[in-house]
């Protein structure tokens, strides 16, 4: 008794890659350039040997970055690369926040949490990318 056919194998990786995407539109475009939040602005502002005058600058690049790494998670190139850059930042962003700026993080186990659920969709999207190669 069969039920319903699974979904279509491009369906498959796109839904869980848009939602990885997304995430990194969200936190490059909406949280770092337009309109930016505070939060994510003081905790590079917290960055030793930082200058202030180099707080914007650096927060929009960061921003900009993250949005090139959701592009690169629809591309679907280089997936497992792409799930490895996806970890080390996710860990690096997580790591250096909590050091450098631990009372501009209100939960750090809803993020580290949240996080980790990116990190291992990051991983079965690369998977399924892998797998829809020929």
């Amino acid at each position: 008794m069969g039920g319903m056919p699974p979904p279509p194998r491009a369906a498959r990786t796109l839904v869980p890659a848009t939602a990885v995407s997304l995430v990194w539109f969200y936190e490059g475009l909406w949280c770092k350039v337009w309109p930016g939040r505070e939060d994510h602005r003081s905790i590079i502002a917290d960055l030793p040997l930082l200058p202030d005058s180099l707080v914007t600058p650096v927060l929009v690049a960061i921003g900009l970055a993250e949005a090139v790494i959701g592009l690169w998670v629809l591309s679907g190139r280089w997936p497992y690369a792409a799930a490895a850059v996806q970890t080390a930042l996710i860990g690096a962003f997580n790591l250096g926040g909590l050091l450098a700026s631990p009372d501009n993080i209100d939960e750090p186990g809803r993020m580290l949490t949240a996080n980790l659920a990116v990190v291992v969709l990051a991983w079965v999207v690369a998977g399924r990318h892998a797998e829809a190669r020929p």
